[in-house]
Order: C-alpha cells, then sequence, then structure tokens
C-alpha cells in the first residue's frame, strides 16, 4: 500500500459526512413520499390513468434535459462561495415550495384544472430538483479524493438517507386513517406542507456546513447568454466524453438494470401481501404492506450498509459489489417461498438478503462514480463532478421512468387489474413469477457487465498520484512565475533608483 501522501486532505470530519447524509435525507424523502401521494390522483381525485402517465413521464423528460445542462453549469461557477452551495441552497427553496404548492388539489376545482396545475407546478418542483441535487451530489464526490473515505462518505449519506424509506411507508397508515384526516386528499394537502419545509431544512444542510473553496480565479467556461451556443456544444462534447469512459460505461449501464428491475416490480409487493397472503382483503392485510418497505430500509440501514462498507476495505468495491448482489438474488429466491398465506411474517426473513441489492448499490457506485472521475482528470485534465453526476443520476432516472411503463405493461400481461376485488386466475402467481424473477435477471446482467470494471483500489492510488504530481508542477510554475514577477519588478526599481 502506498504511503503517498495526497495534496487534498484524504480524512473528512464526520459532522461534514453528517450534513452530507442529512441532505441525502431530503433528496430522498421528495421521492420516497412522491410515490406514496401519487396514488391519491388516481384513487382519490379520479384522475384516468393516461393523466397518471402524462404526470409519470413528461416531468422526468423535463428533468434528464436540464441535469446535464445544470452539472455543466456547476462545473464552471465562478464565485467566493466554490462551484456547488448556492445552488444547493437555492434548489432547496424551490425544490420544497413548489413541493408545498404542487399538492394543494381540491377534488372541486376539477379533474382538468387539478391535472394542467399538478403539471405545471411538477415541471418547478423537478427543476428545484435538478438545481439542488446534480450540485450535491457532486459535492460529495469532491469531498474527499481517498479510496475507502469515498465509500465511508456514502455510506454516512445513505445510512442518513435510507430512514426516508423507514418513514414513508407510515404515511400510508396516516392518510388513511380517519383518525388522523378524513379523507386522503386533506391528507396530502396538509402533509406535504410538513414535508416541504422539513426536507426543504434538510436540503439547506450541506450548502451551509461542507466547506468549499473560492473559485474566482480559475479557468471555467461559465454559460452565459453571449457563449451559449458554445457552452451548450460543450456540454454535448463532455456528454459524450464521459459516456465514452468504460468504467463509467459500466457504472450507469450496471445500475441501470438493477434500478430498473427493482423498480418495475417494488409496487407488486403491495398486491402480493393483500392478494395472495390474505385473498384481496385490504382491511385485513392491515400495515404489513408498509412493514414490509419500512423493514426492508430498517435492514438496509442496519445491517446491509454497516456490511458493505467493511466488505468493500476487505475485499474492494468490484467484489463487494458482485457478493451485495448475488446476496440478494438469494433474497429474491427466498420471497417466492416466504410469501406464505396465513404467515405473513415469514417474508421478514427474506427482507436482509433482499435489501442487499438496493441497499448497497448507490453506497458503492457512487464511491466508485468518485474514482472514474479522478481518472477522468488524467485524460482530459477537467474536473467535471457535476457532468459526471448528472449523467449517472439521468440513468437512474432513466431507468425508474422506463420502469413505470414496464409495470404497466407486466400487469396487463398477467392480467391483473388492481381495482377488481377477485383477481383473474393465474394473475397473481404472474405477478409472483416477475416479482422474483424479473430483478435476478437484471441483477444478473449487471454482474455480467461489472465483472471486467477496471478501476481497482491498486489503480486509483496510481491515479491520485501522477494527478497529484501535476498539481506540484502546477505550483512550481505559479511560483516560478510569481518570483519572475517580483524580481523584474525589483529590478526595474532599482534602475529607477539609478537613474534618479
Amino acid at each position: 500500500m502506498s504511503n503517498h501522501k495526497t495534496t487534498v486532505k484524504n480524512k473528512v470530519p464526520f459532522g461534514q459526512k453528517v450534513a452530507f447524509g442529512i441532505g441525502m435525507l431530503a433528496n430522498q424523502m421528495f421521492p420516497a413520499v412522491l410515490g406514496i401521494f401519487m396514488v391519491v390522483l388516481v384513487q382519490d381525485l379520479g384522475f384516468p390513468g393516461w393523466m397518471w402517465g402524462v404526470l409519470f413521464f413528461l416531468p422526468r423528460v423535463f428533468d434528464s434535459i436540464t441535469d446535464p445542462i445544470m452539472g455543466f453549469i456547476s462545473d464552471n461557477t465562478k464565485s467566493k462561495w466554490g462551484r456547488r452551495r448556492q445552488y444547493v441552497f437555492i434548489g432547496a427553496i424551490i425544490m420544497g415550495a413548489s413541493f408545498i404548492i404542487m399538492w394543494q388539489l381540491h377534488r372541486e376545482n376539477g379533474i382538468d384544472y387539478n391535472f394542467i396545475y399538478f403539471l405545471l407546478w411538477s415541471f418547478v418542483f423537478y427543476l428545484g430538483l435538478t438545481i439542488f441535487s446534480v450540485p450535491y451530489v457532486a459535492m460529495g464526490y469532491e469531498m474527499s479524493n481517498d479510496f475507502h473515505e469515498r465509500t465511508n462518505i456514502m455510506a454516512v449519506a445513505q445510512w442518513i438517507g435510507q430512514w426516508a424509506w423507514v418513514i414513508a411507508p407510515w404515511f400510508w397508515v396516516i392518510m388513511y386513517d380517519k383518525g388522523w384526516f378524513k379523507t386522503a386528499e386533506i391528507a396530502t394537502r396538509d402533509l406535504a406542507i410538513w414535508v416541504g419545509i422539513i426536507c426543504m431544512l434538510f436540503a439547506m444542510v450541506p450548502a451551509i456546513f461542507i466547506k468549499s473553496k473560492p473559485t474566482l480565479n480559475e479557468n471555467y467556461s461559465p454559460l452565459t447568454i453571449k457563449n451559449i451556443g458554445g457552452s451548450l456544444k460543450e456540454i454535448l462534447n463532455g456528454f459524450k466524453e464521459a459516456f465514452k469512459s468504460e468504467p463509467f460505461r459500466k457504472l450507469c449501464i450496471a445500475t441501470f438494470f438493477i434500478f430498473n428491475a427493482f423498480n418495475t416490480i417494488a409496487s407488486f409487493s403491495f398486491f402480493i401481501v393483500v392478494y395472495y397472503l390474505f385473498n384481496g382483503d385490504a382491511g385485513a392485510a392491515g400495515i404489513w404492506p408498509t412493514l414490509f418497505g419500512s423493514i426492508g430500509a430498517l435492514a438496509t440501514t442496519f445491517l446491509v450498509i454497516p456490511i458493505v462498507t467493511k466488505m468493500s476495505k476487505i475485499m474492494g468495491k468490484k467484489n463487494a459489489f458482485l457478493l451485495s448482489q448475488g446476496i440478494s438474488i438469494i433474497g429474491y429466491i427466498l420471497l417466492w417461498f416466504l410469501f406464505i398465506p396465513g404467515k405473513p411474517y415469514m417474508f421478514i426473513f427474506a427482507l436482509p438478503f433482499f435489501s442487499f441489492g438496493i441497499g448497497s448499490l448507490f453506497t458503492l457506485m457512487m464511491s466508485m462514480t468518485a474514482d472514474v472521475i479522478d481518472l477522468d482528470e488524467l485524460n482530459t485534465g477537467k474536473r467535471r463532478e457535476g457532468v459526471f453526476g448528472a449523467i449517472y443520476w439521468w440513468m437512474v432516472k432513466f431507468g425508474f421512468a422506463i420502469a413505470g411503463l414496464l409495470t404497466g405493461a407486466i400487469m396487463t400481461f398477467v392480467g391483473f387489474d388492481a381495482s377488481a376485488s377477485v383477481q383473474a386466475e393465474g394473475a397473481v402467481t404472474g405477478l409472483r413469477i416477475f416479482y422474483s424473477g424479473f430483478p435476478i435477471l437484471g441483477t444478473l446482467i449487471a454482474m455480467f457487465i461489472m465483472r471486467t470494471y477496471s478501476v481497482t483500489e491498486q489503480k486509483s492510488r496510481e491515479i491520485r498520484i501522477e494527478l497529484d504530481k501535476r498539481v506540484i508542477v502546477k505550483r512550481r510554475e505559479i511560483n516560478k512565475r510569481d518570483n519572475n514577477i517580483i524580481n523584474n519588478s525589483e529590478f526595474h526599481n532599482v534602475i529607477s533608483v539609478g537613474e534618479k
């Protein structure tokens, strides 16, 4: 192991990690709650399926366009606050305020009005999410240049962020409990205010507490009205260059298959619990659907993330990823056997294995993306955390959008009708087959892709050494130039005095 001392501070104070993690809680709480609230549009406000599809798809298309632009802007910002903090702060305000306004829907306004109102405010919300999330993720990539410290940063962030998925399922219980709210429509209006304000404050924490150096004197290419044509061309070129990086391409594609496969079947857990374990009686199912999501998130928080972080240090990030995903396949297989009518508690034994899939994904992949950004700097001389982060999360969001389409397609294919009290013969069995089989297929493809991932700890250290050498050479050149300026100035002063 190299004893080389890097030019950037490797060890990040725990308080800085927590500040970054609190931002992750906001970053994950908004989509977690949004996924639950969206059901109210169909079930309580009467939106037809096509409207739900448009609301699900169009804002994410808009999001996929703005993300790379925001990545470029963030990477090239000259400011006394650095490249990221001001955007994280502004994005937090826009995101929180628009989330509150977006959910102030009233049935008496009619479906068409509510649809247009929600769609327009969705664009504002996703714009705020882009302004916040792209620089925020880039902040995490540049907090340390140490191979293992990067994993520690992401582990702390994911540990804190996972509480969103522990808490969010309980909104189902609150929203449909008459003791809390008269209707789910009223519940979403009131709960959106609390979620929006609290998550807005959480999202501001990284902007306030994470340190960053001023960039006023950096040689960047900011996006302005004058150079917008050239800048947009540079954005596209940066997108192409980043995706040409083979290790980065593997990270993106592997994430797409795992995340897409998981989200395609995620909503099936509710239907399987209700229709298979409780024969279609949602009242009898009680809080078991909620417990499925909440216990799974708790397993990720207290079991998966600490174990994966330790595995990464012992066997390397790639091997930790492959082993974790292998464990998740065991979980999907167990869920086929442990969904037992009359014994709903049995599926709990599969959840720790099942949770290794998504639980390990972002802890390791975000850490590995930071390593790949170093490789890109070695090859291009540019630090492009914003661009790489935007592209990676574009793939995540693209996978999420495709998952929404596949979910409906699978339900149609197996003949499952969520509005029917009694399902067609074989429909629930079909859901169960896809529930276990589809994510196993996606995981196996991702593991096959990642088997040749090449940025090991040794290679990462070698890249870091070369980058540090460049910094030292650059500093020497700057010092030499400054000394020449001083010497020339002193020489002219002497000549001037002599002439006098």
